[in-house]
């Protein structure tokens, strides 16, 4: 290669890696910006995180014998908790073998209601059913009684009227009786008064 191509090509590599490093300083100029602006913000925050952080030292300190005093809870509580679990899968087991028996039950128990359901209507039907032939026969021994008693009426009215006639006939003959009684004495008296007054005028 000759000494004039390979100076070009060298002049024109240092030049890329010159313009190469120029971006890089504009990019590192760039990025030491952005640190910057995010320092700046940054800061703010981590002043309140150093006194929240200050604030939260004296309560951990508080939470500290908090915490051994609930450690020997935790502690009594874990055989507890332990028997409860057991306690817990004992019942399962339980209710695991008297599931079947208390579907029995169950299914017994709606043939039965089913069953008693029926009987209640039948039962209720049979109740009506005589409620209404009870009520029929009421009815037709009012209307008997009532056609009795007017029967009786009748007869009473008949019997009354047959005892009173001849009580009338008596009662008339009675008083014609008594009618000619009574004709007969005032006869007599007018006779006798006629016959004391001709005395007198004799």
């Amino acid at each position: 290669m000759p000494d004039d191509i390979f100076r070009i090509v060298v002049a024109v590599a240092v030049g890329l890696a010159c313009i190469a490093f120029l971006v890089q300083v504009g990019v590192a100029i760039g990025l030491y910006r952005a640190v910057r602006k995010i320092q700046e913000k940054a800061f703010p925050l981590v002043e309140k995180a150093e006194i929240v952080v200050g604030k939260a030292g004296p309560v951990v300190d508080k939470i500290g014998p908090v915490i051994e005093k609930v450690e020997p809870v935790i502690q009594k509580v874990g055989p507890a908790v332990d028997q409860a679990t057991a306690i817990l899968t004992t019942a399962g087991k339980i209710l695991e073998d008297v599931r079947p028996r208390i579907s029995e039950i169950a299914t017994e128990a709606a043939a039965i209601a089913k069953t008693g359901r029926k009987e209640v209507e039948h039962l209720t039907g049979l109740v009506h059913e005589a409620g209404d032939r009870a009520k029929d026969r009421l009815e037709q021994i009012d209307h008997s009684v009532d056609a009795t008693i007017e029967q009786v009426e009748q007869a009473g009215d008949s019997v009354k009227r047959a005892v009173m006639r001849p009580v009338r006939e008596v009662n008339g003959i009675a008083a014609g009786i008594s009618a000619a009684v009574a004709s007969l004495v005032r006869r007599k008296s007018s006779v006798d008064t006629a016959t004391q007054d001709e005395e007198m005028f004799i």
